[in-house]
C-alpha cells in the first residue's frame, strides 16, 4: 500500500508538472505573439492549433496505449491456451495464476512459463530423436522390436526413461552376442586353419570375414554358427581319426617289415601345419610301405597273426571268439587277400578293445587281485612261513585282508559295468568264452574244490601217519625219569587207557597207551617198556595193533 501511495503521488506530481509546463509554454507563446504583433484573431487560431496538436498527440498516445493493453490481454489469452496445450502434451500440472497481479505482470509470468515449457518440449523431442536412432540401430542389428512411442506424440518423462532402459538392455544383449559371436568366429577360424579347410558356403565365408558388420547378431545366426562349429569339430575328429589310423597302419607295416631305423624319418617328424597335409603325408607313407609288404607276404602275414594273438589276449577272447576267423588257420596260400582279411580282423579287434577298454581294464585289475589272493592262500598253507622275521607275516596279513576286502567290491563294480555294456551293445560280454560273472563264479568254485581236495589230502596223510608211525619208548627203571603213571578204570570187554607223562630237563613228552583188558599196567613191571597198543575200530574187536598217538 505504501508503494502504491508513493506511486500515486509521483503520478500526480508528474501531471501537475505537465500542466505547469503547458501553461508556461502557452505563456511564452503569448509573449512571442505579442512581440511579433500578431492580432487577436490570429492568436486564437494559433491557440486552437496548439490545442489540437496537443489533443491529437494525447489521442495518439492514448490509442497506442490502448492498443498495447489490448495486445497484452490478447497475449495473456493466447499464452494461457498454449500453456494448457503444452501441459497436456508434456503431461505436467496446469499452470496456476497468482492472485493480485497486474495485466503486465500476468502476461510476463505466463510468457516466461510458456518459454520454459517450450524449451522442455524441444529437449524432449531432441532426446527422443537420439534415443530412437540408437534403438533402431540396435533393433536392426539384433532383429529386435523397437520400443513403441506413437508418432507425432510428445513422449513423457516416463516413456523416455523406459526407452533408455530398453536401449540399455539391447546394448547389454548386443555386447553378450558380440562376445559369443567373436568366440565362435575365433573357434571356427582356428578349426579351419587346423584342418586346412577352405570356406565353401556363404555362412562359412561370412563367419571368417574380417568385416563383422555384415553379420547380423540374431539368435538364428548365432545358432547357425554354433551348428557350423559343431560340424567342423566332427569333421576335425574324423580327420584326426583318419590320420591316426593311417599312422597306426604305417607303424604296423613298419614293424611287420622290420625296416631299418635310419628310414624312420617320417615317424620322427612333427605334425604338419594342417590335418589335411598330415593325412596326405601319412597316406604316402602307407602306400610306400604297402608296396614293400607285397614282396614279403608270407613274413608279413605271420607277423600279422602274431599281432592278432596279442590283441586277442588283450581282449580276453576265448576259442569260441577266435574260431570264426578261419583265415588265421589257413597256412598254404599267402596272398594279399589273406593279408587284407587279417588286417580287417585286426582293425575289428582293435575297435572292440577301444570300446571295451574300461571294462577290460577292470577285468585285468580283478585278475591281478585274484592272483594275489591265491598267492596269499598258498603262502598261508606253507608251514615254513612262521620262520620269517622282520614283520613279514604282519605285512602279509594286512595285504591279504586288503585283497579279500577289495575282491567283492571289484566284482560288484564289474557286474554293474557289464550290465551297462550289454545293455548299450545289445550282446553278451564274454571273457575267455564265458560270461564275466560265470567266469568269476567258476574261479571261485575251482578255488573251493582245490581247498577241499587239499584238506582231504591233509586228513588222509594225518591218518596214515597216525597208523604207521614208530611208537615211543619208556625210560628204564622205576622212577628213573620222574614218571608218574595215571591209572584208568577198566570195565569188562573194554580196553584200558593209560597216559604216562615223561618230563626231563629239556622237554616233556606225553605218550598214550591202549592196553588189553586183564593185564596189569606196564608201569607195575620192572622191565623195559613195551610198545603201546591200540585197539582197531574194525572187526574183530580183539585185534591189537601198535600205534603212536602224538
Amino acid at each position: 500500500q505504501l508503494a502504491s501511495h508513493a506511486s500515486t503521488q509521483s503520478f500526480e506530481a508528474l501531471a501537475s508538472s505537465l500542466v505547469t509546463g503547458i501553461n508556461h509554454a502557452m505563456a511564452r507563446l503569448v509573449d512571442i505573439w505579442d512581440s511579433i504583433g500578431i492580432m487577436e484573431e490570429q492568436r486564437i487560431e494559433r491557440m486552437q492549433t496548439v490545442k489540437k496538436y496537443i489533443e491529437d498527440l494525447l489521442t495518439d498516445m492514448i490509442t497506442e496505449e490502448e492498443s498495447l493493453r489490448h495486445r497484452i490481454k490478447t497475449s495473456i489469452i493466447t499464452t494461457r491456451k498454449q500453456l494448457e496445450t503444452l501441459c497436456l502434451e508434456l503431461s505436467v500440472e496446469p499452470y496456476k495464476v497468482e492472485e493480485d497481479l497486474t495485466v503486465l505482470q500476468l502476461e510476463k509470468n505466463l510468457r516466461c512459463h510458456l518459454e520454459a515449457l517450450q524449451k522442455e518440449k524441444t529437449e524432449r523431442l531432441r532426446e527422443l530423436n537420439d534415443l530412437r536412432q540408437q534403438d533402431e540401430e540396435l533393433c536392426v542389428t539384433l532383429c529386435a522390436t523397437p520400443y513403441y512411442i506413437p508418432s507425432g506424440s510428445m513422449p513423457s518423462r516416463t516413456q523416455l526413461q523406459e526407452l533408455q532402459e530398453h536401449i540399455k538392455k539391447l546394448s547389454e544383449e548386443k555386447e553378450s552376442r558380440v562376445k559369443v559371436f567373436s568366440g565362435l568366429r575365433k573357434d571356427i577360424r582356428r578349426l579351419m586353419d587346423e584342418m586346412g579347410h577352405e570356406p565353401e558356403t556363404s555362412l562359412e565365408r561370412e563367419s571368417v570375414c574380417p568385416d563383422t558388420d555384415i553379420f547380423l547378431l540374431t539368435h538364428e545366426n548365432i545358432q547357425a554358427l554354433k551348428l557350423l562349429l559343431s560340424q567342423l569339430e566332427v569333421k576335425k575328429e574324423s580327420l584326426v581319426s583318419a590320420r591316426d589310423k593311417l599312422k597306426d597302419r604305417a607303424i604296423s607295416l613298419w614293424n611287420r617289415l622290420s625296416c631299418p631305423e635310419e628310414e624312420a624319418k617320417e615317424f620322427e617328424q612333427e605334425a604338419l601345419t594342417t590335418l589335411s597335409d598330415d593325412i596326405r603325408r601319412w597316406q604316402c607313407v602307407v602306400d610306400h610301405l604297402e608296396v614293400l609288404q607285397r614282396a614279403k607276404l608270407e613274413e608279413v602275414i605271420d607277423k600279422a597273426r602274431q599281432e592278432l594273438v596279442v590283441w586277442w589276449n588283450k581282449c580276453m577272447f576265448g576259442p569260441e571268439q577266435k574260431e570264426p576267423f578261419n583265415a588265421y588257420f589257413c597256412d598254404d596260400n599267402y596272398t594279399e587277400e589273406l593279408l587284407n582279411l587279417h588286417d580287417s580282423e585286426l582293425l575289428k579287434v582293435k575297435e572292440f578293445y577301444k570300446v571295451a577298454r574300461p571294462l577290460l581294464e577292470n577285468l585285468e585289475k580283478w585278475e591281478k587281485n585274484w592272483a594275489l589272493f591265491q598267492d596269499f592262500e598258498r603262502k598261508a598253507a606253507d608251514p615254513n612261513r612262521f620262520s620269517n622275521r622282520g614283520g613279514a607275516l604282519l605285512k602279509e596279513s594286512k595285504d591279504r585282508a586288503k585283497v579279500q576286502k577289495l575282491l567283492p567290491k571289484l566284482e560288484e563294480e564289474l557286474k554293474a559295468r557289464v550290465d551297462t555294456w550289454e545293455t548299450e551293445q545289445g550282446c553278451t560280454f564274454l571273457m575267455k568264452g564265458q560270461s564275466v560273472m560265470e567266469y568269476i563264479s567258476r574261479q571261485w568254485e575251482e578255488y573251493r574244490s582245490q581247498k577241499d581236495k587239499e584238506k582231504n589230502e591233509r586228513m588222509s596223510k594225518k591218518a596214515d601217519s597216525t597208523l604207521f608211525k614208530t611208537p615211543s619208548k619208556r625210560p628204564h627203571g622205576p622212577g628213573s625219569s620222574g614218571m608218574t603213571p595215571n591209572k584208568i578204570k577198566k570195565t569188562p570187554n573194554q580196553l584200558s587207557l593209560r597216559t604216562t607223562t615223561m618230563s626231563s630237563s629239556a622237554s616233556s613228552v606225553s605218550s598214550t597207551f591202549l592196553c588189553v583188558p586183564g593185564k596189569p599196567p606196564l608201569s607195575a613191571k620192572v622191565k623195559p617198556p613195551l610198545p603201546s597198543l591200540v585197539h582197531s575200530v574194525c572187526d574183530p574187536p580183539c585185534l591189537i595193533l601198535p600205534c603212536y598217538i602224538a
